[in-house]
């Protein structure tokens, strides 16, 4: 009889260590998030949707969820990593989708990547991603490449937005002619930029002359740009 209540004590006793030991590891909850490689997103956003909830932030069940459960899909969000740092810090390193422009279809604004494929359909535009028009396409399929009549049209927005971006350069609109010739749109300027022909030296000029151009309204003509015209051969028509 002794041995047998010698057996539950100790049984009591292990259960009792298990007991306090859960009690303190759901004790320890997430009080630090640092989010990187996050740009359309802010940190504050990513925290909300990762983190939405007290439970969510108890550390051992956050590690089981990252590790046992899918990951939660986020808009524009390729996969992201929770790195557990300190028991009650956490680094959020986020993969984001690489998004070069988006279209207009039906109401909604249809994100492609540098291969013209729809990776995301948004209600609303994203800041610093341009709106491309004058594309013909057919219908519109999320995860498939966008249907146009010139598939090469993707390159030249690849390059373009590329080159753009090394000016860091925002520019509202592109339009592509029936020939290929582009148009950037930024603010009240509507700058013809003609075929795709030394467009970074076309966009090196336009990007010294910007201050310039602060606050003007007007059609300025690059598509005759070549290296040994002179800024002042630039026309600008007034809107």
């Amino acid at each position: 009889m002794q041995g047998t209540g010698s057996r539950k004590k100790k049984i009591i006793r292990i259960g009792a260590a298990v007991l306090l030991i859960v009690a303190l590891l759901f004790s320890i909850r997430i009080s630090k998030v640092e989010v990187t490689g996050n740009e359309w997103y802010t940190k504050e956003q990513m925290e909300q949707i990762l983190f939405p909830d007290s439970m969510s932030r108890i550390t051992v069940f956050c590690f089981l969820q990252d590790r046992l459960k899918e990951h939660i899909k986020i808009p524009f969000v390729e996969d992201y990593d929770i790195v557990f740092q300190k028991p009650n810090q956490v680094e959020v390193i986020v993969y984001e989708k690489s998004v070069v422009g988006y279209v207009s279809y039906m109401n909604s604004y249809m994100y492609f990547d540098k291969d013209g494929i729809i990776i995301e359909s948004a209600n609303e535009a994203l800041p610093g991603v341009p709106l491309i028009t004058g594309l013909t396409f057919g219908q519109i399929v999320l995860h498939q490449k966008l249907p146009v009549e010139r598939p090469e049209v993707f390159d030249e927005i690849l390059n373009l937005t590329q080159i753009l971006s090394i000016y860091d350069m925002q520019i509202d609109r592109i339009q592509y002619g029936n020939f290929g010739e582009t148009t950037l749109y930024l603010k009240d300027l509507e700058v013809l930029l003609g075929n795709s022909g030394n467009l970074n030296g076309k966009i090196s000029e336009l990007n010294d002359m910007l201050p310039q151009l602060e606050g003007l309204k007007g059609v300025l003509h690059l598509e005759d740009y070549d290296e040994a015209n002179i800024r002042s051969g630039y026309t600008l028509d007034p809107k």
